[in-house]
């Protein structure tokens, strides 16, 4: 029997295809299985002589002895959207420098054991914690997500059209200046490079389109309003009564507290030692116990008049005497009134279940933007946004899903080895308790070495990537060996730092206790447009859209806090008519409430007034003081005759701020006075005159005087003296001869 052509066999690969003679009833029976194969999205290859299929899974076709060798099938490649599965990239060959076609995926409920992703700059570092956060949002996982670079803004820029005009506003236009190119040409181009990438990697537009509708995204900036202004100030509020009741969690919570309000004040406190922090934790146990709320303008009362006697088995006046606690208090007032800290008095209350879900049961992805703050002001932050996660953490269920997540771009500085700023210890319980309530953490940094492995032993992933030097790579085997002892699992380590040395840009080494051996991938293509840290306008430009939003939520939270404790219509009603029926002589008095925002703010803006007042009186002596000396010195030059120009101008500058400068006490006391009067008002204190000056500017009045009366002293003494020695000098005259 005659043997038929060639048959070629279907196949999507770049693999070489296969072809093999056969008879006309095998080639029947052979295309019909084909046929099927190709149905199953597989490929049909056979093995070399001697050799067996590379696929686990062949289909294998009965046939005689003379029939050719047997055709094998690839397994069915993994659904790269199936749920519960995040797509992170493809696994990747070190030897060969080839990427399979085969999708790397990675079980969410594996996250609930932590990871921590380790590269340095240009390692693709970036890419995969966004890609990773991008997997949560098809999911449905909400996140927070702590920015201190300003990088994840981009999970915001997801075009599913991919069309030029959406990345122009994104494109860097020196960048296209470089190039030669205009603005909107480099948009294109850059349309077409992330179209071409997606494809690639087997992402399709429709994936975009369900990653924006799958999580509301936000971002949120404390301090600042260019973002959705957030404030903490609330935060010192009593922790709920579970909490209370959990002492250890307590103490931590009050610790913490406490260690990031000094910190803020540039307090390096020890809370064993420091006697700010141990004094400081009594006043915040002490109210808090008795579920009493404490901010930033009582905690300062308190601090000078405690409710309390003793510190220990001390008495408070030796343990702390009045002078010094006054001192720390007018630090506290300093930091409240001053205008830098203005920015923590407004905005949406830290509230962790909001930053995780919408109103309406939608999941949220918060991105908390602290890029613009001071090392002092996040740590504060940072330590106080942990505290507000563990306090949720411990009402929540437990769970063996994943069903939240806690994201840190750079965590350094906040988890170092030796040292133990506020935010170490609520990290490390994090870390350590928050599996069982399905919160998964994921740490990420480009500084291995300023990390406390000893506690990221608890991180059952490790992401790495690329690493500088060999002082790195030590302690990333440090950190991998102590969590494989952690899990229990085998730990090669001369095979780890081999695999290590060998991955390149966007390839990371993937150390999993979940499973046998470590892997190497490449990481897939971002489906948000990765156009590096953004700047104020570009946030305010993405928050201005759902900004009235959250400015709406305020105000109608500010309206029913100033309307808590009054009566409607109708109640008032009823009780007029229950009144009347009751022989009451003289009816019960109103009385209207302060609204304590607006004191607060009131109490801020007197304190400032007052400050700048306090500045004014003592600035303007200072320009007579100039004056004087600059009349001094032109007076001796003219006496020298060596007068110059110069000379006379300065004098002449000197003369004419001397009014500007007297002019400025004056108009700094007129809003004194104002907002003096203005704080009575709301605090409803009656009509109060404001007193003539504050007891501040009397006591630098009184000691400015004090120095012009000795200064006057030591002029007139040298005048006196001068002249002294002018007559001293003067040749004397000799009596006219008798005749």
């Amino acid at each position: 029997m005659g043997h038929a052509s060639p048959i070629q066999l279907p196949d999507d690969s770049s693999d070489e295809q296969t072809a093999w003679p056969q008879n006309e009833g095998v080639a029947a029976q052979l295309s019909c299985k084909a046929n099927v194969f190709q149905m199953l999205n597989n490929r049909i290859v056979i093995p070399e002589a001697g050799g067996s299929s590379p696929l686990s899974h062949p289909f294998l076709v009965k046939s005689h002895a003379s029939r050719p060798r047997v055709p094998t099938v690839k397994k069915l490649m993994p659904d790269i959207d199936s749920r519960n599965d995040f797509y992170l990239g493809r696994e990747h060959d070190l030897a060969s420098g080839q990427t399979a076609g085969e999708p790397l995926l990675y079980k969410s409920s594996q996250l609930t054991t932590h990871a921590v992703c380790v590269g340095m700059t240009g390692s693709g570092k970036t890419g995969l914690c966004l890609s990773l956060l991008e997997e949560a949002a098809l999911d449905g996982v909400p996140a927070i997500c702590i920015d201190p670079k300003g990088d994840l803004g981009n999970l915001l820029l997801g075009f599913p059209e991919l069309k030029p005009t959406d990345f122009r506003p994104w494109v860097d236009e020196s960048v296209a200046q470089r190039k030669g190119v205009s603005p909107d040409e480099l948009a294109a181009q850059t349309a077409e490079m992330w179209k071409n990438g997606l494809a690639s990697w087997g992402q399709e537009p429709e994936r975009i389109a369900r990653y924006n509708d799958s999580v509301e995204r936000l971002i949120f900036t404390p301090g600042a309003s260019h973002g959705l202004p957030m404030t903490v100030l609330k935060n010192f509020n009593a922790p709920p009564a579970a909490l209370r009741e959990d002492h250890d969690a307590f103490r931590q919570r009050v610790s913490s507290a406490v260690s990031g309000l000094l910190a803020l004040l540039g307090i390096d406190a020890d809370p064993v030692r420091s006697r700010e922090h141990i004094f400081l934790s009594t006043v915040l146990t002490k109210a808090w116990e008795q579920g009493q709320d404490l901010g930033i303008a009582e905690m300062i009362r308190e601090i000078q008049e405690p409710p309390f006697e003793e510190v220990g088995v001390m008495q408070l006046e030796t343990f702390y005497p009045k002078k010094e606690r006054t001192k720390l208090a007018m630090d506290l007032n300093n930091l409240l009134a001053s205008p830098s800290f203005a920015g923590w008095m407004t905005g949406q209350p830290l509230d962790v279940q909001q930053l995780f879900y919408r109103e309406d049961g939608k999941p949220r992805h918060s991105i908390i933007s602290i890029a613009h703050l001071d090392d002092a002001q996040r740590m504060f932050f940072v330590t106080i946004l942990l505290n507000e996660v563990l306090a949720w953490m411990r009402t929540q269920p437990g769970t063996g899903n994943l069903r939240a997540l806690l994201y840190m771009d750079e965590v350094f500085g906040y988890f170092p080895p030796t040292k133990n700023p506020p935010s170490k210890e609520p990290m490390l319980t994090l870390l350590k308790q928050a599996r069982a309530f399905g919160l998964g953490c994921v740490l990420a940094t480009q500084n291995p070495v300023d990390l406390d492995y000893k506690g990221l032993s608890n991180a059952g992933t490790w992401f790495l990537g690329r690493l500088q030097t060999e002082r790195d790579k030590l302690r990333v085997m440090e950190g991998l060996e102590g969590a494989s002892a952690q899990a229990g699992s085998s730990f090669d380590k001369q095979q780890m730092e081999r695999t290590l040395a060998g991955v390149g840009s966007r390839v990371f080494l993937m150390n999993n206790v979940h499973e046998d051996l470590p892997r190497v991938f490449h990481t897939r293509w971002a489906m948000s447009y990765l156009a590096g840290p953004l700047s104020r306008g570009q946030i305010k430009g993405l928050m201005d859209p759902v900004r009235g939003r959250f400015v709406e939520k305020v105000s109608e939270a500010k309206s029913q806090e100033s309307r808590k404790g009054k009566p409607d219509k109708e109640s008032t009603a009823e009780s007029a008519d229950e009144a009347a029926a009751v022989p009451v002589a003289v009816p019960p008095k109103e009385v209207a409430t302060v609204d304590p925002r607006k004191l607060q703010a009131a109490r801020v803006e007197l304190s400032k007034r007052e400050s700048e007042l306090v500045l004014s009186l003592l600035t303007w002596p200072a320009s007579l003081i100039t004056l004087f000396f600059k009349l001094i010195s032109l007076a001796m030059s003219i006496a020298q005759k060596r007068a110059t120009a110069r000379k006379q101008d300065a004098a002449w500058s000197a003369a004419s701020k001397v009014p500007t400068e007297l002019v400025k006490p004056a108009a700094k006391w007129s809003a004194w006075r104002e907002a003096y009067t203005a704080h009575a008002e709301i605090a409803q204190q009656g009509t109060v005159s404001a007193p003539l000056l504050p007891l501040k500017a009397w006591l630098i009045l009184g000691v400015e005087l004090l120095l012009l009366f000795f200064l006057l002293l030591v002029v007139g003494y040298a005048v006196k003296t001068l002249l002294a020695a002018v007559v001293a000098s003067a040749p004397a005259v000799a009596p006219p001869p008798t005749p």
